[in-house]
């Protein structure tokens, strides 16, 4: 054991640990929930390593201390996920700045450098230099959350491509339509996945407007949004800084007071996450509803069998990537009511739910981008039609009628219908009994490939 000091006094840790005094009182106080997520973790360590390498170049602190937690936050960087982590071991529910895991990072790098430079490097006056937990942590909120939006859209754009050669393959496909969980008139099974298709690119386009909003960073803010303690000059220097070291386009935010109070940039993002997760719901929905049977449901579509689907029953097969996914949907939908409630609690100058936010922002792309890429890879890329039960169910239809009713009117129309249901007789034996209808003009009229307008 060691003993080292804070501002409270003197505090017992173990000797092979790298954090310091306030991560371990944090470690005892703070014991339940998750771990911090490690891109706020990596993005924290990034933040230090700008800062250090401007407070270096402008003399605010030596330049061989601050070239000592360069190096040491680079060595952080380089260790794989497990590694880091096991120095980082503050939990989500914590204060609600962040303020201890700013401090985690702090101690770490300051054990590390004073190690490298042999004297001591305080973490404090030299690694938070010109920094606040909390203008740092709401930036590394910021860091995280972009890339984490990225991987999301590249699993979508890949689900995207996949349902669009589905809806050209089967553009010819004639199915029956359905409206308000009743018989409608036909259209393709390729129309059918366009309108999927269509749903998810618009969720793309609202993601791709509304992600470029988390590249502001509120760096330089440092307590209350006024910048005390640093320099206008020294803040854009760390962000291009920031730039530099992750290659994505970061820059200030104009309004520090905003970026420390409020994350409505956070809560937009994640609004678009939950619209795409209904959307996923819904089409996950559509797809095992006609999937089900094979020969009690629908039936309309085969997918693939991953896995046996019971224990008691053998040879069946379930839409578990699509209950996988319903699943995930329903707990991004949730995780936005936490999301918008955290972030109405900017109290004054300070919203103190920032690790909550990006906690649950960071699980729900995570969820997302793993839920959808295993839902194309594993349920939609060996997703294939089952034409002759889509023919039978239209052929059986009584609303094709429907393309009667030009010619005979509505109301005769729905007379065949109706005796047709009565008697069990087909459409067509109904229609020629009412002598209206040849069955030439029949032939003519009732095509339902035609009527589904897919040659236009």
């Amino acid at each position: 054991m060691r003993i080292e000091n804070d501002s409270l006094g003197p505090v017992e840790l173990p000797d092979d640990v790298w954090w310091g005094p306030q991560t371990e009182r944090s470690r005892h106080n703070f014991a339940t929930g998750p771990q911090m997520p490690i891109a706020v973790i990596r993005a924290l360590i990034t933040i230090k390593q700008a800062a250090a390498k401007v407070n270096g170049t402008t003399g605010a602190i030596q330049a061989p201390v601050a070239d000592a937690i360069q190096a040491a936050a680079q060595e952080l960087l380089g260790l794989d996920d497990a590694a880091l982590m096991a120095h980082f071991p503050l939990r989500v529910y914590q204060t609600g700045s962040g303020t201890q895991t700013n401090m985690n990072v702090n101690e770490v790098l300051a054990h590390r450098a004073s190690d490298q430079l042999g004297r001591r490097v305080l973490p404090n006056d030299h690694v938070n230099c010109g920094q606040s937990s909390n203008d740092t942590f709401p930036t590394a909120m910021h860091m995280a959350a972009y890339p984490a939006i990225s991987q999301v859209l590249t699993s979508l754009n890949s689900l995207i491509d996949h349902l669009e050669a589905k809806q050209i393959q089967y553009w010819h496909t004639v199915k029956l339509g359905r409206t308000h969980l009743q018989d409608a008139t036909p259209l393709t099974f390729g129309q059918e996945v366009s309108g999927w298709v269509a749903t998810l690119q618009q969720d793309v386009a609202t993601l791709t407007q509304l992600q470029p909003q988390l590249l502001a960073l509120p760096l330089g803010g440092t307590a209350v949004g006024t910048g005390l303690n640093t320099t206008p000059q020294a803040t854009q220097a760390m962000i291009d800084a920031i730039a530099q070291l992750t290659q994505l386009p970061f820059n200030e935010m104009p309004n520090k007071f905003h970026g420390l109070a409020a994350h409505s940039e956070l809560t937009s993002n994640h609004a678009a996450l939950k619209t795409l997760a209904a959307d996923l719901l819904k089409i996950a929905n559509d797809i095992r509803f006609l999937a089900s049977g094979p020969r009690g449901g629908y039936g309309e579509l085969t997918i693939p069998a991953n896995e046996p689907g019971s224990s008691i029953m053998p040879g069946k097969v379930n839409p578990t990537q699509a209950e996988a996914l319903t699943m995930i949907a329903t707990r991004v939908m949730g995780n936005d009511v936490t999301i918008g409630i955290a972030d109405s609690q900017g109290n004054f100058e300070m919203n103190v739910y920032k690790p909550v936010i990006i906690a649950t922002f960071l699980a729900s792309a995570e969820l997302l981008a793993g839920g959808i890429s295993q839902f194309d890879r594993l349920l939609v890329q060996g997703l294939t039609a089952n034409e002759v039960r889509m023919r039978q169910l239209v052929d059986h239809s009584l609303m094709l009628v429907t393309a009667l009713s030009p010619h005979i009117g509505y109301a005769a129309s729905a007379k065949i219908a109706q005796t047709a249901q009565k008697t069990g007789c087909s459409l067509k034996e109904a229609a020629l009994a009412t002598g209206k209808i040849t069955a030439a003009q029949y032939a003519a009229w009732v095509d339902p490939l035609k009527l589904t307008n897919s040659g236009r």
